[in-house]
């Protein structure tokens, strides 16, 4: 059976990145830890784990955390010694918008912080079956013109998993309306969205196996509780389906071993066809979170350059 890489191996806008002999060895004791517990993480019961598993990451080196509030919507601020003025970016967390908080990803945020050399905000979302859909997206969008209103000229966003989800819906809802705070958006950068939430995806099946992490009935289950009845192809939950014409440029980073593969190969294959600057990097034997290896893997290291040139290049046009 030919691979989804192998389909799209010829696509200008696919980076097909190695799996090197280094990251093999990291990534076959990685596996031997969380397989036993593949599916398991349901409900709000899972919150706990999931923020413990999240706390593991490396803290970066000369970063400054602290609790805020931007456009009414708690979080965490992550700030380099150094940061330039002016300028931040919002890191919308992952969880399947059901788990997961800005301090458990302060550090994940950090690291994109440091590299970018600006502040990063977390912001604490409202979480499902709590607060279902729309609530998340509300919260993001605030928390966008929040960041706007206190003075940030320029603003990028990223986002992981489900965040990436919510980050590539924030640059959705404001390429479709030239309102306030539009002029101050950067850019995107998604690493592994779930941008199909009607699970359509071929890599639900093709990498069923290969994933470590989750099973379509554990996701079903946590996207059911988060949609709360709306339709899953609604193109304001689900981005693959939205209009993605006049989208800020925007970097996506995917696993080669994700069930979520898919959705991010098909979400820049469509967004390239309208026209919009984006690119999609694959990382071979990588899996979901990945970049939350930072320390430990080679291209958790290289995945952090690219996402920090392309957003200070960003940067640097709009401050042109």
């Amino acid at each position: 059976m030919q691979t989804l890489q192998e389909d799209y191996c010829t696509a200008s806008w696919l980076v097909d990145h190695p799996f090197s002999a280094e990251d093999q060895i990291a990534m076959a004791a990685m596996r031997a830890i969380v397989e036993p517990n593949k599916g398991k993480l349901q409900g709000i019961a899972a919150r706990v784990p999931f923020d413990a598993i999240m706390e593991h990451v490396a803290a970066p080196a000369g970063v400054v955390y602290e609790a805020g509030r931007v456009g009414g919507v708690s979080g965490w601020w992550c700030r380099p010694e150094t940061a330039r003025p002016g300028q931040a970016v919002m890191h919308i967390h992952g969880g399947w918008f059901n788990w997961g908080s800005a301090h458990a990803f302060r550090h994940l945020a950090g690291h994109i912080a440091a590299g970018v050399g600006v502040a990063a905000f977390v912001p604490d979302y409202r979480l499902a079956p709590e607060h279902p859909f729309p609530a998340a997206a509300e919260d993001v969008r605030a928390c966008y013109f929040g960041l706007v209103e206190q003075g940030f000229s320029k603003v990028a966003i990223t986002g992981d998993s489900a965040g990436g989800t919510l980050a590539i819906g924030l640059l959705v809802h404001l390429a479709a309306d030239s309102a306030f705070g539009v002029e101050a958006l950067a850019g995107g950068v998604a690493l592994s969205p779930v941008t199909d939430l009607a699970f359509s995806g071929e890599s639900w099946s093709t990498r069923a196996l290969a994933d470590p992490y989750f099973t379509q009935p554990q996701a079903a289950e946590l996207v059911g509780s988060y949609l709360d009845g709306d339709d899953p192809a609604d193109p304001k939950a689900s981005p693959l389906y939205a209009d993605l014409k006049n989208l800020a440029p925007i970097r996506v980073h995917v696993g080669n071993d994700e069930v979520l593969l898919d959705d991010s190969i098909r979400f820049v294959e469509g967004a390239v066809a309208a026209g919009v600057d984006a690119r999609l990097d694959l990382w071979e034997g990588m899996v979901h979170g990945y970049l939350g290896g930072l320390g430990r893997l080679a291209a958790s290291t290289e995945t952090l350059q690219l996402i920090s040139e392309f957003l200070n290049d960003r940067f640097a046009r709009a401050a042109k």
